[in-house]
């Protein structure tokens, strides 16, 4: 993972390494309160060591916290200051955080997200060392009501469920690298992040995700990384897909109609391309075609080989002759 200050994880950099120790506590609440909201920050001593990147991406505030051990507490006092029209999403990527909002106490560890609503108190305890991805987005594009919202804090969805092993790594990676992307790219990066928290919410809450605004993209994008796990199963068949999600085969199909191809289509691009990579980097001696086919779902080698010609009209073998060729040539593309 980046180091927060690292060039591949741009953005603006806050550090209480900046001031003297003597006002390093000080600085930090002033930094919490400009960049997020109000918070009390509770400390073992009288200095502290913590720095914050933070970046606007579309709809997006992405926070990026590395801190030392801590008490942070969003009390009514805070809230009255008028600054809770936002709804938080933690994404714990080191330590421990022990949460509690709304009634409910919990602990998020690395990998878990959790919610937090702004206009009502809660308190974080962190134990240890940490580093914390904070999404910041407007609560209306939750597309919940308040007392949903209120059923929804302080529940962590681990990251190691089905649905935390989609969500939490491209949230990790769109905090590390949405600033060094395009404005148009990370804008629309920043659209599927919010469709996902958006279905997140949903699915915590058993409601149904397709019925969301957005929802479309939302499930698109975890079907696409289901099916990129699951590509070395010959038995990835719709009616599976659809099943794992909970939508209707006929809904899954709906879903890839703006894609310009099928899901099977889809699917089947996804194989060829992980097959013509194994072929690209097998050492020149050991490529067996049978072998590279039914690592990526292909029931024989004969199979793949009518794909691949079908796809890039060359057979396995000539395309890597051919692929040689050019690298042992410096030929370009």
């Amino acid at each position: 993972m980046p180091a927060l200050n690292s060039p591949t994880a741009p953005g603006h950099l806050l550090t209480t390494r900046s001031v003297p120790a003597a006002e390093s506590l000080e600085y930090w609440h002033d930094a919490v309160l400009a960049n997020l909201v109000g918070m009390d920050i509770r400390t073992a001593g009288q200095t502290y060591d913590a720095a914050m990147r933070n970046q606007a991406v579309g709809d997006l505030r992405i926070s990026t916290l590395e801190c030392d051990p801590a008490e942070v507490t969003r009390s009514p006092r805070s809230i009255a200051r008028g600054d809770g029209q936002y709804v938080f999403v933690a994404l714990q990527s080191t330590g421990v955080a022990q949460v509690e909002q709304d009634g409910r106490m919990s602990e998020l560890r690395a990998g878990d997200i959790g919610f937090f609503e702004t206009v009502r108190p809660f308190r974080s305890r962190y134990p240890e060392r940490f580093r914390l991805k904070l999404f910041t987005l407007p609560r209306a594009l939750l597309g919940q009501d308040e007392g949903d919202l209120r059923r929804l804090t302080a529940r962590p969805l681990p990251g190691g469920s089905g649905l935390g092993r989609m969500i939490s790594p491209f949230l990790e990676r769109l905090a590390d690298t949405a600033g060094g992307c395009a404005v148009p790219l990370a804008e629309k990066l920043a659209r599927s992040a919010v469709d996902l928290l958006a279905a997140t919410a949903a699915e915590q809450l058993g409601r149904p995700v397709q019925e969301l605004p957005g929802a479309h993209n939302a499930v698109l994008l975890r079907v696409q990384q289901f099916v990129r796990w699951h590509l070395a199963d010959p038995g990835l068949t719709p009616a599976v897909i659809a099943r794992a999600h909970g939508i209707s085969v006929r809904y899954l199909h709906r879903l890839f109609e703006g894609e310009g191809r099928t899901l099977c289509q889809w699917i089947r691009e996804q194989r060829l391309e992980e097959c013509r990579r194994a072929l690209a980097t097998a050492p020149a001696d050991s490529v067996s075609v049978g072998l590279i086919a039914r690592r990526w779902g292909f029931t024989s080698g004969a199979q793949l080989s009518r794909a691949f010609r079908s796809a890039y009209g060359q057979s396995p073998t000539d395309w890597l002759l051919t692929e040689r060729h050019r690298r042992a040539t410096g030929e370009v593309r």
